[in-house]
């Protein structure tokens, strides 16, 4: 016996959601510019011949882009889909201490960093008051 109009959980919890649920990489691109002749370029040369291709074959959503920028510091900078970028620069780093950076500029979201004051940021007042010294019995222990 068939019985219709009763929704199953499993088709309940696999219909789409416009989005909830997935994560779409902040970072669409990222520009690598180095020296060919200066010293200061010399990890960004070692990270683009050795340990760069290998990164943008696991992270294929990210453009990436290399240019020379003749006797400037390297530099890597990254491009978020909210229209913000991100320099760093990456002078006389090792190859392992670029990809930490450029791992950084990949799993950042692009925004500007605020610095919280507070350990929890409320919306809404203390229920309680603010406390004060004053407050209390009047008399000291």
């Amino acid at each position: 016996m068939t019985i219709h109009g009763i929704r199953t959980a499993a088709a309940q919890t696999s219909k789409v959601k416009n989005g909830v649920g997935a994560f779409i990489l902040q970072c669409k691109k990222m520009e690598f510019h180095y020296c060919d002749w200066a010293g200061s370029s010399r990890g960004m040369n070692g990270f683009i011949k050795g340990i760069l291709p290998k990164f943008a074959a696991a992270n294929p959503q990210i453009e990436f882009s290399i240019s020379p920028r003749p006797n400037k510091h390297p530099v890597v900078t990254g491009h978020y889909i909210n229209g913000r970028t991100k320099p760093v620069c990456v002078r006389n780093l090792s190859p392992y201490e670029i990809l930490e950076k450029v791992e950084l500029l990949r799993d950042a979201s692009g925004e500007k960093l605020i610095k919280a004051n507070k350990a929890v940021t409320s919306t809404k007042d203390s229920v309680r008051g603010i406390w004060s010294p004053f407050h209390g019995k009047g008399e000291p222990v």
